[in-house]
């Protein structure tokens, strides 16, 4: 059977979801996706560690109630971890594409408006890395844990990791990285997905940063909560 030219070029030729991604729209949508689902975690994750305040029970029991399906939880992970993965490798690309077109830094309306969200988000985006891996290790594994660790003990996991001083300082740190990533990050995603407007630009900027302000003020009331006594065993 013979070859045509014709075939051999669409035979080797990249497939759309390849251009899709070589391309600088396309790694700016799928980070802009990405995002969207983190930030839906983020906020879930939020949420529930905020039933601490409504009673230790509550959230030992909220933790166990995620563990009882095993599928979902692994699929949740799964799907958790696919979209960092998309996010950190399309953001870091997208950086590097940026210096390699403008090694020279210069002066320009641009620069000047930028913020100290958007011109440390790569910075803030490896702390929020090195972060997840230490927080996987810390409350969820257990194995880097500074107090005693008791498997789906939620509450007192919290309060014995935030009686010592270094895990606190870390938490906090990472939660303002996060708070600067959340400011600029969630404001990009809808010019990444064509949703800007001139009209909305002011009111977007603003919701970003009240959203990205209360995730930061919400999670750091967590060890103050334990440090102050208003939390504890």
């Amino acid at each position: 059977m013979s070859v045509t030219t014709k075939d051999a070029v669409i035979a080797s030729g990249p497939s759309r979801l390849s251009l899709f991604w070589m391309s600088t729209v396309g790694k700016k949508v799928l980070m802009a996706l990405s995002g969207i689902i983190l930030f839906a975690y983020v906020v879930a994750h939020m949420l529930g560690n905020m039933q601490l305040y409504l009673g230790i029970e509550l959230i030992n029991g909220y933790a166990r109630l995620l563990h009882l399906n095993q599928g979902f939880l692994w699929s949740a992970r799964i799907v958790l971890l696919v979209a960092v993965g998309v996010h950190a490798i399309a953001g870091i690309e997208l950086w590097i594409n940026k210096r390699e077109a403008r090694p020279i830094p210069y002066r320009s309306k641009e620069n000047i408006q930028a913020t100290t969200a958007s011109r440390t988000m790569i910075l803030t985006g490896v702390i929020i890395a090195a972060f997840i891996v230490y927080h996987v290790l810390d409350l969820t594994v257990g194995v880097a844990h500074a107090g005693p660790y008791v498997h789906l003990e939620a509450a007192g996991n919290l309060i014995t990791g935030f009686s010592h001083p270094l895990p606190v300082v870390l938490y906090i740190v990472a939660m303002i990285a996060l708070g600067f990533h959340l400011w600029h990050g969630v404001y990009s995603m809808f010019g990444s997905l064509g949703l800007s407007h001139p009209r909305y630009t002011v009111g977007v900027k603003r919701l970003a940063a009240l959203a990205a302000t209360l995730i930061a003020l919400g999670n750091i009331s967590f060890p103050v909560a334990v440090l102050t006594g208003l939390v504890h065993g």
